[in-house]
């Protein structure tokens, strides 16, 4: 096992390029457009769930609340896209700057909260999007939604299948995992695993934390706005059924499976869950109880997911208790 574990290190470089190399050609396969739509849903879940995990996995906080993000970006879009005839590419940053800008206005007053009332709040604040675009019919178009959303195009080639928005999605994911990894082994990064770990033991190492979870909130409902972008133009209507709690819930599926606090996690999760979607299709509503079994057993046997450390903070492993020894010397044996 630690040779293994040796050699995928000492080779990441080629066995990334051979993933990606695989990803490229697997819709070119001969697929159908049914299954290709389905890699374009776990791609798509890959960055949402992804970006999630950057407020539960990384900061430690509880956010239920992702749908809504994911909400303001698609509406964003489709306002933009189909009113006042904005160009798509410039549609998508626009869409994860306002998306970005919700989740400072949920995250301030939250600033001093934690746990289950962080939690609560959230979810509010997600359901509150999600009504304020089923009522506000001279702006969403209500119960009626909106159609006809423009596809993207770059000079003459439109974006008008599956199988090409398959790699709008594939190009989406790689760039957030590489930002995202980048931004975590960054100052601001190792100030939300603090905060994760011990947010006092963080305060008295000189960290601003209200400062820190601001920026881990609107980073994480940017890429959702963004998501949210992409996924207007992809189904071209959108109404807001879409982004009820299910869909919240389902998200946060993806990141417990996989792994929290991890990059790889949120991306195992999208594939299994998508994976179990598909397969017990013929099931219906009950599928759902599959999921809630499968995450109580996770939590259970693996809460720190399937590609966690059994030593993380998150796994209350023997890593953990070790790092706990530390900050309680450093503050003086204070619990």
């Amino acid at each position: 096992m630690k040779n293994l574990k040796e050699l995928s290190t000492k080779y990441r470089g080629y066995l990334l390029l051979v993933l990606l190399a695989l990803l490229v050609a697997a819709p070119l396969l001969g697929f159908k457009n049914s299954t290709i739509r389905i890699f374009c849903r776990i791609l798509m879940c890959c960055t949402l769930a992804g970006s999630l995990n950057i407020i539960n996995g990384y900061s430690g906080q509880m956010s239920l609340g992702h749908a809504g993000f994911f909400c303001v970006g698609a509406y964003t879009a489709a306002i933009l896209s189909t009113r006042f005839g904005v160009s798509f590419w410039l549609v998508l940053p626009l869409a994860g700057i306002f998306a970005a800008i919700v989740g400072m206005i949920v995250a301030i007053p939250t600033l001093r909260m934690k746990g289950i009332y962080l939690s609560i709040i959230t979810l509010g604040a997600s359901e509150v999007i999600r009504i304020i675009a089923l009522n506000w019919q001279s702006l969403t178009g209500g119960s009626f939604g909106i159609k006809d959303i423009p596809r993207p195009a770059f000079f003459a080639f439109t974006f008008d299948s599956p199988l090409k928005f398959y790699y709008i999605f594939l190009a989406l994911a790689i760039v957030f995992l590489f930002v995202s990894g980048r931004v975590i082994h960054s100052r601001i990064g190792r100030s939300w695993i603090s905060i994760r770990e011990n947010e006092l033991a963080a305060k008295s190492l000189g960290i601003r934390t209200s400062s820190a979870k601001l920026v881990n909130f609107m980073y994480s409902a940017f890429w959702a706005g963004i998501c949210g972008a992409v996924y207007a133009p992809y189904v071209q209507y959108i109404d807001s059924a879409v982004f009820s709690l299910d869909e919240g819930f389902n998200i946060l599926s993806m990141v417990i499976i996989g792994g929290q606090g991890t990059l790889v996690g949120p991306v195992i999760g999208a594939v299994v869950v998508n994976g179990l979607t598909e397969v017990l299709r013929p099931i219906g509503e009950w599928r759902f109880v599959m999921y809630g079994v499968l995450i109580i057993a996770m939590m259970w046997v693996r809460p720190q997911g399937l590609a966690g450390a059994s030593d993380s903070v998150l796994a209350g492993g023997r890593g953990w208790k070790m790092k706990k020894g530390k900050i309680s010397s450093l503050m003086g044996g204070s619990k």
